[in-house]
């Protein structure tokens, strides 16, 4: 496929945000129910969804920079080695050799460009002349790194001169062998989107829905490892386009404001303490995720002062739960309290009369 920055229009050093919209802006332009009497649209539109697939997972995103660095330092190092051939060949005596690289590769996967055993072939050249130890050796190291070339980005190279056909030759007829082997399925653009949950959903396995551009309605899963952020792919539940294998459903939880506050799989709420408890120190109760919860509330406690509760937080994947943090919140009474009146006073002005 194309370069995704070039195909969304964005810079290599592009932010999360400006990938996302310059996604959201070209799928509207190009998406196929808008652009009927364009026969391209769905091109455009499938292309437009894997750029995005790419730049906006940083783990693709990292791979597909580090490719396409590693791509030009191939380039290079083929450029060099190609120059170094030719003015190896200018200055040795020709040698003349029937074989190219195409009929080397065939006499090593059994088969010529047709898909004919190619062994009645190869025969006949190994009667007329003798395999040159020099292709013997370039063969073996072009099959050894065939492979992992083959799913790097493809590079052009110049068509090979007459005699032993060199290394890089070699590896562009493998490459093109193993390719040509390989059935290739085009998948349509993931279906990208938010779900919100409030705590007690997550709690309770609450399964929240979704509806997709075609109508349909996706149940979510949710339970074990769910909290804010987290990302659920739904396997081949994204966007249908004709001849194209559907994509995926890649919603994120989002988790509302409520009663608790999530912070990873850590649940915070206010616990509200009036002076005299704040000051002197107090037991009470705090209503938790699953029910009411003692809380000793430490004496000289501020309204920054936490307590960590083990243990009453969101379920992870391995079983365990995060903590319960209550943050304390100073209270005043409903009505004026005269003698806390005087006694403020009295700390900031001194003795009252």
């Amino acid at each position: 496929m194309r370069d995704p920055y070039s195909v969304l229009g964005v810079k290599r050093n592009a932010g999360q945000e400006e990938i996302k919209a310059a996604w959201r802006s070209l799928a509207k332009a190009v998406h196929p129910d808008q652009n009927h009497d364009d026969p391209n649209a769905t091109v455009r539109f499938t292309e437009a969804g894997r750029a995005y697939d790419i730049l906006r997972d940083p783990d693709k995103r990292s791979r597909y920079d580090r490719q396409q660095r590693e791509a030009e330092l191939r380039r290079m190092e083929q450029m060099r080695r190609q120059q170094a051939e030719r003015k190896a060949r200018s200055e040795a005596p020709p040698r003349v050799s029937n074989e190219d690289a195409e009929d080397m590769i065939a006499r090593i996967f059994g088969v010529d460009s047709r898909g004919q055993p190619a062994e009645a072939k190869v025969q006949g050249q190994a009667q007329s002349q003798p395999r040159p130890q020099q292709q013997a050796q370039a063969a073996g190291a072009a099959a050894q790194d065939a492979r992992k070339a083959a799913d790097e980005p493809e590079i052009e190279e110049a068509p090979p001169g007459r005699g032993v056909a060199p290394a890089s030759s070699l590896i562009s007829a493998i490459i093109r062998r193993i390719r040509g082997s390989r059935v290739k399925v085009e998948t349509a653009p993931d279906f990208v989107a938010d779900a919100t949950v409030s705590v007690e959903d997550i709690l309770n396995k609450v399964r929240p829905t979704i509806e997709t551009p075609d109508g349909q309605t996706l149940r979510v899963p949710v339970g074990a490892g769910s909290t804010d952020g987290q990302v659920i792919r739904l396997k081949e539940a994204g966007y249908r386009i004709e001849n194209l294998k559907r994509g995926d459903a890649v919603i994120t939880l989002r988790v509302a404001p409520g009663r608790f506050r999530v912070d990873g799989f850590d649940l915070k709420v206010d616990l509200p303490v009036t002076i005299e408890n704040a000051v002197l120190g107090c037991e009470t109760t705090i209503d938790g995720p699953l029910g009411p919860l003692p809380v000793t509330v430490p004496a000289w406690s501020g309204s920054d002062h936490q307590i960590r509760i083990p243990g009453e937080g969101l379920l992870m994947e391995n079983g365990e739960r995060g903590d319960l943090v209550a943050e304390i919140r100073l209270l005043l009474w409903e009505k004026p309290d005269d003698k806390m009146i005087d006694l403020m006073r009295s700390l900031r002005e001194g003795l009252y009369l």
